[in-house]
Parts: structure tokens; sequence; C-alpha cells
């Protein structure tokens, strides 16, 4: 069975305010520290996403039995990082951002149609909605609805500062005529492509060495409309820097519309494995993705 997306964030309202309130004046740093040494340990031994790290570590990547051991950990410090530096952005904080391929991105934001942007569970992608900016278009990232209201509040406070207008994914299907209605405005729609979003439909890819599943919805829109498609992947480089890569996944528009969905797919997927050679703890998939 897929993976539905459980978009989430742990802690409840009181825990995030105080964690903002916190980050406004202690140096980031510190808390990491914290991380690391209290929190990470605690979740490895209670939950079962180091099982589901290890078999990535040692079964897909092919590391050696103390190599994936150490990177089970590595991993599980690094998500705790890119959760921390989320809500240091909510305090006020900010990165260095350097962006490979904006170029690409404002070509198509100074066009009259609208296009989408792939992301995926790796890195810290939420940033990219802070950094990108365009007069013209609108930028509409698909969220959880039941996301916290903590969270969901600062999100809202801080796109408000760019061009972005969140599209929450409920239990209807009202998510659909909005995403229509974006792009028929000319708009850009996000979407996270490595989780499914109420559609089970999917396209099998090989992975990493592995076949695994992905979901058809975000590729499908775009063959169905011939939209441009980039994938965007935010990766953690440093302790306060991040690089953005912006990468055009093309496809052959003559051809028919499931042979364009395949080749979206499989051209996304193939950019998604490029970043996880590069940034292998920065997989964020906590269950077993290729069963």
């Amino acid at each position: 069975m897929e993976r539905q997306w459980a978009g989430v964030t742990f802690g409840n309202g009181w825990m995030h305010r105080n964690l903002v309130r916190l980050l406004r004046y202690a140096d980031v740093r510190l808390i990491y520290l914290f991380a690391d040494i209290f929190v990470v340990p605690v979740c490895l031994l209670l939950n079962r996403s180091r099982k589901t790290s290890y078999s990535y570590f040692r079964d897909i990547l092919g590391y050696g039995r103390w190599k994936s051991v150490r990177s089970v950990y590595v991993n599980h410090c690094m998500f705790a990082q890119t959760v921390i530096d989320k809500f240091a952005m909510y305090a006020g904080r900010r990165f260095d951002v350097e962006i490979e391929g904006m170029d690409r991105f404002c070509a198509l934001a100074a066009r009259e149609d609208g296009f989408l942007m792939l992301s995926a569970h790796i890195g810290n992608y939420e940033i990219a909605g802070y950094t990108f900016r365009s007069e013209r278009k609108t930028i509409n990232p698909v969220v959880y609805a039941d996301e916290k209201a903590s969270v969901m509040a600062n999100r809202n406070k801080m796109f408000g500062k760019t061009n972005v207008s969140m599209i929450t994914l409920g239990q209807d299907m009202d998510y659909l005529f909005e995403i229509n209605r974006v792009l028929d405005e000319g708009n850009i729609v996000s979407f996270p492509s490595d989780r499914f979003m109420g559609s089970s439909r999917s396209v099998d890819c090989v992975f990493l060495g592995r076949t695994a599943r992905f979901p058809q919805g975000p590729f499908r829109v775009a063959a169905m409309r011939g939209l441009d498609v980039l994938a965007v992947n935010v990766l953690k480089t440093g302790l306060k820097k991040y690089m953005i890569y912006v990468t055009p996944i093309d496809y052959d528009r003559t051809a028919e519309r499931k042979e364009q969905t395949r080749q979206l797919a499989e051209g996304y997927v193939a950019e998604l494995e490029k970043r996880l050679r590069q940034y292998p703890t920065q997989w964020y998939n906590f269950y077993d993705f290729w069963q």
C-alpha cells in the first residue's frame, strides 16, 4: 500500500510558540546541540524510523554496517536541524541561501502561462517559499489541511512577505478545483511529488537502483495541460547555509499523454536521485519507500 502524505509537525501549539520565542534569542547552534544529544537518541530508541533509515543506507545505498549506523544518527540529526531551522525562520532568523538555476525560474515566471514546481521530502523545501518571488505570479504550494494551527499561522505570516498563497489538501476534492483555477490564471503550483495526496494512482520508477512507486497526479496535471515543470530541491550545506537547485524536467509534448506522464516521472526521479547522491543524509521519508 502506498504511503499517504501525513504532513503534520510534531508537538503542540504551546511547544511551537515557546520554541519560536527561544530562537529569537538563543544561538541556534545550542539548540542543534541539545537536539543531537538529548532528543535524537530518544527518538532513535522509541521510533521505528531507525529501522527504515538503516535499511535505506544499508540496502539501498549499499553502505557498510557501521557506516549505516553512523548515517542513521546523522540523518536524524539533520532532520532535527531542518525542523529547528523552520522555527528559526518564524522567529526572524535568516539563512544564507544560494540558488542554482534561478534564471530558469525567472524565465518561466515572466511568461503568461502557469507552471509546476515539484519538491520532495529531502532537505528543507519550505525555505524556497520564503526565497522565491515573482511580481507577475503567485506561488501556490499544496499543503496538508490538518497541519498544526501554530505552524500554519507562522507559515501565513512568513508567506505574507512573499507572493505565496497555500492550497490546503482536505478530505474533499475542492483542492483540485483550486489547482485548476490557479493554473488557469497563469500562476504556479508547487507539489510534493514523493508522497501520495488523495489519489492512489502511481508511476513505477527505478529510484536508487530499485523500483519505487511515485504519485501520478503532479505528472499527469503537467501532461494534460502541457505545462513547464521545475524540480526544486533545497539542501542544507552548512550551519546557516542552504543551496536551492532549480532544474527543468523536459518531456516530449507530442507523445501520448501516458508517455508524457512517464517521461516526467522518470525525469523528476532522476533529479531526485542526483541530489540524494550528493546529500544522502537528507532523505526524510522514514518508512519503507521501496516496499
